[in-house]
């Protein structure tokens, strides 16, 4: 028996990458502009860092039910990131009526791609390595049916195999099928299939319940204990594969 959770990396050609929090991310400088002019003075990377101390307690609210998408979903994932502020940016504010107006102000139905839209630092060089080694790569992620045109329009498209998003499939992580449409669009065996992604509750639990190994990304070790690998980042993930067994490295 192998440790509970291990990934076998040799023996993976196959990669199913989340695409919000993993390769982009919302456009915090614009949230925070909209934030101030509501009363909340924040700023862009006070956002970033407080967003991300916030996975464990979105991810726990999953574990429960809660969809990922729709206007009640974002305005609850805001007033998460606001409560991680720090205390001086949030004193006197009432989190979750300003959580409410930052998401009338920014939430566009159908639309996620007007705010997630910025790429995050170093994704694209970490993809296009992982690319290098051979593997298929393919985006599962839970959008509003934007996030094709998202990924193409951020000049990521060309680096994955397929798009597979939760409005356009009719599944949402955590729910299995998600990913078994990913394993069947590019004709993978879930046991050389890893996905990483940055919420346990949607990523690692819905990728093993499709029978695919599963990374979290975690780059502030907000998640101490988890029975799963970390890794901060794309790059690290980069690190730790050697090229899928029996398909030849691009030179």
């Amino acid at each position: 028996m192998g440790t509970p959770g291990a990934v076998p990396w040799t023996e993976l050609d196959t990669i199913f990458f989340d695409a919000g929090n993993t390769f982009l991310s919302m456009d915090f400088d614009r949230v925070a502009a909209v934030a101030v002019d509501l009363g909340l003075v924040c700023s862009g990377s006070q956002l970033e860092r407080a967003e991300a101390a916030a996975r464990p307690a979105l991810s726990a609210a999953l574990a429960e039910g809660r969809s990922t998408e729709g206007s009640s979903a974002f305005g609850f994932y805001l007033e998460a990131i606001l409560a991680g502020l720090p205390a001086d940016c949030s004193d006197g504010v009432e989190l979750e009526e300003m959580a409410s107006a930052l998401a009338e102000r920014l939430f566009v139905p159908g639309r996620n791609d007007l705010l997630w839209n910025r790429r995050l630092p170093g994704r694209r060089e970490a993809l296009e390595r992982i690319r290098s080694l051979g593997y298929r790569m393919v985006v599962v992620s839970n959008s509003d049916g934007s996030m094709g045109r998202n990924v193409e329009s951020i000049g990521f498209a060309r680096l994955f195999d397929a798009l597979i998003d939760s409005s356009v499939v009719g599944f949402e992580k955590p729910d299995p099928r998600i990913f078994h449409v990913a394993l069947q669009t590019v004709d993978a065996d879930a046991e050389r299939t890893v996905h990483v992604g940055d919420l346990y509750a949607a990523d690692v639990v819905g990728a093993r319940a499709a029978g695919v190994h599963a990374v979290l990304l975690d780059p502030w070790n907000d998640w101490p204990e988890v029975d799963c690998p970390k890794v901060a980042d794309l790059a690290e993930l980069a690190s730790l594969l050697p090229g899928p067994p029996g398909r030849p490295t691009e030179r």
